[in-house]
């Protein structure tokens, strides 16, 4: 083959490739529904600036794994995120998307937002079922000067396979020997008591609906639904508030550049001002796409959303991603996900 039809190929390959990716019209994703507020925002902007669709299922990290395993989705997302060993079994490379936290909200009569302090061990013992009345007197001494009802405490928890199930179970793993040793960690565990409730939606619904229950929702959830979130004494022993202020403080002590295919939970951080359950919430893609354009398609998504949707991010209490994390992400993209050996997007 002469070099003259070479480069005719080799250009008619590419303006293929271009009309191909600038077919996209809709991008698909699964799973998680921590960072759902938030991708239902990014989305909506995206599509007036771009003209891209994003169409989002909310159900459940585990739902997610399985999408994009079965290909069914050109990304899933997952709040719990998915071992080094665990993707390159599958082929699969993973990054964070945005940070945010869980929070446990109560519905009480006479309590409001962050009236009630809660401490680590008594946490436990309530999802543990060993403290099963408002008014038990571990609660009271954490709460002088609060009317507490003698009322029994309906504790509700997920009853699909949740990122933010394995997150708050993470945390209480961490603070609780009897809780690790028991019940353990994960998208789902064994739940001693509680109802259980489909999605961060189904928890806040119940939490919302019944009176003297408590649950854990991503906070965007709690904010939306108007529920009582609570204070939640930290590693350094002080008790903290829910915000983005206090994720932040949180997710600045994490290792990032020592976190192989950013595998990292942001739980049980040191420092004062730091909120005990932070967390990131994961995209999972495959490296060696089958459809590089759809793939493509949603790595500018997200690309798109950190440039210009911090804002948007902060609006609903999440934590964007430092513009230091941005940068690690993209130059791990151009190391793992490939299209026909080649890096399927920069930057």
């Amino acid at each position: 083959m002469t070099t003259f039809r070479m480069s005719l190929l080799a250009a008619a390959v590419m303006v293929a490739g271009v009309a191909h990716a600038a077919d996209v019209t809709t991008i698909s994703g699964a799973g998680a529904t921590f960072p759902y507020p938030i991708y239902s925002k990014w989305a909506e902007a995206y599509n007036k600036a771009t003209g891209v669709k994003l169409n989002y299922q909310s159900i459940g990290s585990g739902g997610g794994v399985k999408q994009i395993t079965a290909k069914t989705v050109d990304f899933g997302a997952s709040d719990d995120a998915l071992k080094p060993e665990k993707l390159e079994e599958l082929g699969m490379a993973q990054f964070p998307a945005v940070m945010g936290a869980v929070v446990p909200v109560v519905n009480i009569a006479g309590i409001t937002a962050n009236q009630m302090k809660l401490d680590q061990a008594t946490l436990a013992d309530i999802y543990l079922g060993k403290i099963t009345k408002w008014n038990d007197p571990k609660i009271v001494a954490l709460n002088p000067g609060v009317a507490l009802p003698e009322k029994l405490i309906t504790v509700v928890r997920r009853s699909d396979g949740s990122g933010t199930t394995a997150m708050f179970t993470n945390y209480l793993a961490k603070i609780s020997p009897e809780w690790k040793e028991t019940v353990g960690e994960g998208k789902a565990v064994k739940w001693p008591v509680g109802l259980g409730g489909k999605g961060n939606e189904g928890v806040a619904s119940y939490v919302k609906q019944i009176d003297g229950t408590i649950g854990y929702v991503e906070f965007a959830y709690a904010k939306q639904n108007k529920l009582s979130t609570v204070q939640l004494k930290n590693a350094a022993g002080e008790f903290a508030t829910v915000s983005a202020a206090s994720t932040a403080a949180a997710a600045a002590h994490a290792d990032w550049k020592n976190a192989k295919d950013f595998y990292l939970f942001l739980t049980d951080a040191p420092g004062a001002d730091s909120w005990p359950i932070a967390a990131q919430t994961n995209i999972i893609v495959y490296k060696e796409p089958e459809n590089c354009a759809q793939t493509e398609a949603a790595l500018k998504f997200f690309n798109w959303s950190w440039k210009n949707g911090a804002k948007m991010a902060e609006e609903l209490e999440y934590v964007p991603l430092p513009k230091e994390l941005v940068g690690q992400i993209q130059a791990y993209w151009n190391e793992n996900i490939k299209c026909e050996g080649v890096a399927a997007i920069t930057k």
